[in-house]
This record gives C-alpha cells, sequence and structure tokens, in this order.
C-alpha cells in the first residue's frame, strides 16, 4: 500500500501537466513513460479478463457481474481515463493516434449496452462472432492501434521502444485471434461429451438446449460449442492473425519479430491452460500454429523486394498455418485414443483443408497492400517526439 505522502508527491508531479493542449504537443520522457506504461496495465487487466472470460462461459450461465467480466471493465476503466488525458492534454499522441484510440474507446463503450441489450434478448448468444461482440472487438482493436501508432511515433530509439511494440503488438494479436476461442474450447468440449464428460454445468447445458429447442444431446453440444463453419477459424487465422504478425515485423524492423510477438500471446496462453484448468475451468486448444506462422513471416523478409516477399510470405504462411494445424489435430486424435477423457494443449478446431488457397488469397491481398502503404511512408522519417526535461 502506498502512503499517503506518496499519493501526494505523485500528484505534485502530475498535476502541473494537466492543462489543455493539442495532440501533438511536446511530451517529457517521464511522463511519456508513464503514460505508456499505463497502457501497458490497462492492456494487462483486459487481458487477464478476455482470458478468463470463454473458459467461464463454457461453465457457467452468463452472469453481466461475472468476475472476468469485472477484470475486464477494470482495465477499460484504466483505458478510458487515459484516452481523457491524451485527448484533453494533447500529450504522448499525434492527431492519428488520438483519433484512433478516441473512436476504438468510443465504439467499445457503445458495443457494451448493446451486448448487454442483445444478450436480453436473445439468450446466450452462442457464439463469440455476434454483431455486438465484433463491436466489442473492432472498438479494442482501433484503440490498441492508436497506442501503437503513439509508442512508436514517440518512443525513443532503443531496447526499450522495440520491446515495449513487440508487447503492443502481442496484445493486438490476443484481440484480433479473441473470437477464435470459441472454436478452441468448443472442440475440446465435444471431444470430452465423446469421452462421457462435460465441463459445463447442467444449468448451462439445460438453458442452451432450451434456446435451441432441443434435448441435451451431441447435436445441441455441437450447436451450442461449434456454431461457425469449419472454414471460418484457419481462413480467419491466415488472413487475419498473419497480417497482424506482417505489419508487427515491418515496425519493429527486427528478424525474429513476427515470431516473438506470436509467442509472447501463445506462451500467455500456454501458462493459463492449466491455472484455469486446475480451478476446474474447461480447457482450450492452444494455437501453436502462430509461432510457426510467425517464423516463416521471418523469413520471408529475408526477400528483399516487397511484392516477391508478400507472395511467397502468403504461400509460406498459409502452409504453415494449415500443415500445424493438421499436425494438431492428428496429436489430438493420439491423445484421445490412448488417454481415455483426457485432452491435450495440442488440440486443434476442425478445419476445411480446401479453404487454404482463399486464405492464401485473402492473406495476399492485404500483404500486398501493408507493403503499399510502407513503402509510401518509407521516405517519411519517423523521429521521437519526447525530450528528455521540459517544463509542463
Amino acid at each position: 500500500m502506498k502512503s499517503p505522502a506518496s499519493f501526494k508527491k505523485a500528484a505534485a508531479w502530475a498535476l502541473p501537466y494537466w492543462t489543455r493542449g493539442q495532440a501533438g504537443r511536446e511530451t517529457p520522457h517521464d511522463l511519456f513513460r508513464v503514460l505508456y506504461f499505463g497502457w501497458l496495465v490497462a492492456l494487462t487487466l483486459k487481458l487477464l479478463g478476455s482470458a478468463w472470460d470463454v473458459s467461464w462461459h463454457f461453465k457457467w450461465l452468463r452472469d453481466d457481474l461475472a468476475p472476468p467480466h469485472l477484470l475486464n471493465s477494470a482495465g477499460t476503466a484504466v483505458a478510458l481515463a487515459l484516452t481523457v488525458i491524451h485527448g484533453y492534454t494533447g500529450y504522448g499522441v499525434d492527431k492519428a493516434a488520438l483519433r484512433l484510440i478516441q473512436w476504438g474507446t468510443g465504439i467499445f463503450l457503445v458495443a457494451v449496452p448493446l451486448d448487454l441489450i442483445n444478450h436480453r434478448v436473445n439468450g446466450l448468444d452462442i457464439t463469440s462472432w455476434s454483431p455486438s461482440h465484433i463491436m466489442l472487438y473492432l472498438g479494442t482493436f482501433f484503440m490498441i492501434a492508436g497506442v501503437i501508432r503513439g509508442w512508436f511515433m514517440g518512443a525513443p530509439p532503443g531496447r526499450e521502444r522495440t520491446v515495449v511494440l513487440g508487447a503492443f503488438f502481442a496484445f493486438f494479436l490476443e484481440n484480433v485471434h479473441f473470437p477464435e476461442q470459441h472454436q478452441e474450447y468448443g472442440t475440446l468440449s465435444i471431444g470430452a461429451w465423446d469421452n462421457h464428460a462435460t465441463y459445463a454445468e447442467p444449468i448451462l447445458l439445460r438453458f442452451a438446449a432450451d434456446q435451441m429447442g432441443r434435448p441435451v444431446d451431441r447435436t445441441m453440444m455441437v450447436g451450442f460449442s461449434l456454431p461457425v463453419p469449419d472454414y471460418l477459424y484457419p481462413v480467419y487465422a491466415v488472413v487475419v492473425g498473419l497480417a497482424v504478425l506482417v505489419v508487427a515485423r515491418l515496425m519493429i524492423g527486427r528478424f525474429g519479430a513476427a515470431t516473438l510477438v506470436a509467442a509472447g500471446y501463445v506462451g500467455f496462453r500456454t501458462v493459463i491452460w492449466p491455472l484455469l484448468t486446475i480451478t476446474g475451468f474447461p480447457p482450450s486448444a492452444v494455437p501453436f500454429f502462430l509461432v510457426v506462422a510467425g517464423f516463416l513471416v521471418d523469413l520471408a523478409f529475408l526477400v528483399r523486394m516487397p511484392y516477391v516477399r508478400a507472395l511467397l510470405g502468403s504461400i509460406g504462411g498459409t502452409a504453415a498455418v494449415y500443415g500445424a494445424l493438421a499436425a494438431q489435430s492428428a496429436i489430438m486424435g493420439g491423445v484421445y485414443g490412448a488417454i481415455k477423457g483426457q485432452e491435450g494443449l495440442l488440440g486443434a478446431p476442425p478445419q476445411a483443408m480446401a479453404s487454404a488457397v482463399w486464405a492464401g488469397l485473402g492473406l495476399l491481398i492485404v500483404w500486398l497492400a501493408v507493403e503499399w502503404v510502407a513503402e509510401k511512408r518509407r521516405p517519411q522519417t519517423m523521429e521521437a517526439r519526447v525530450i528528455a526535461t521540459a517544463t509542463p
């Protein structure tokens, strides 16, 4: 616990900066670090809440005040406070970063009551892919994009700049991959059902069955656990997930950046897996394939010609995702065959292999667009807008 003297000292340091200003205002280095380490705190709270949230909803009947929602809300409160600070003072952001943060926070705050209304009207809303949920991800998407731009434009060169930028991209990857967790939890829930076990509480199964107008049987379990087409998981992972890794590699500018961003997210999922399961919550498949795909993205950047790189990277990245997913599925089958009723980390949702062509084409289009934007902006110098000392 901090003493009252510590709070007074912090207030005495911060209050002189609370003055009206335009975005792009020159920002003292210590203030810049405090603002963006505050974003790390906000996004960490949101990460912990979201990691718990999907597992919670595969076990318990929905509750607006469930602990994962409260943890996520704490992160949102910190993010909202930081958005207000950036907007009022103009410190730590340029105009583009501020607009992204403000629009993202606004979309998220509008989506929250819409999601509550949606659940009141439609009951469980048995998918992470519903319109109100997508609005939540979209708001967070713009919010983190603004944070990444603000840090990228303002942080001075050095190891801290690189590490924190990588951390922000890991949060960004978690947000775009979040809806895919429905299939990652769902596939193991169906496997458990087939082995005469269930993770969900009876009240949740009964509620879902009544909503579908069915008895509690395997058809109901599939409708609850995997309510979207099989092609969605791999196509989305290739087009959206790998696009994030491509942008991360471009902006961080170092070999291994895409691999480490993917490994950071997958490492978190691996650590949280036993913490959830030992407390009685359902397990999920872990997207290890993202690490393999990240490495393929890094290898693609060894090619100097941007558009050739995009073509080769799209082919290699798509092959890596579909190949790694097939391997995870095979290993999961082996685990089920050897240890009845047990589920492993290497499970993978069903995937329609024929969709690889469309996934690869989608990634190629996005990758080419990213390279075009990067090539267009490359001549512009991006210098830090941070000074070592300043009088607020």
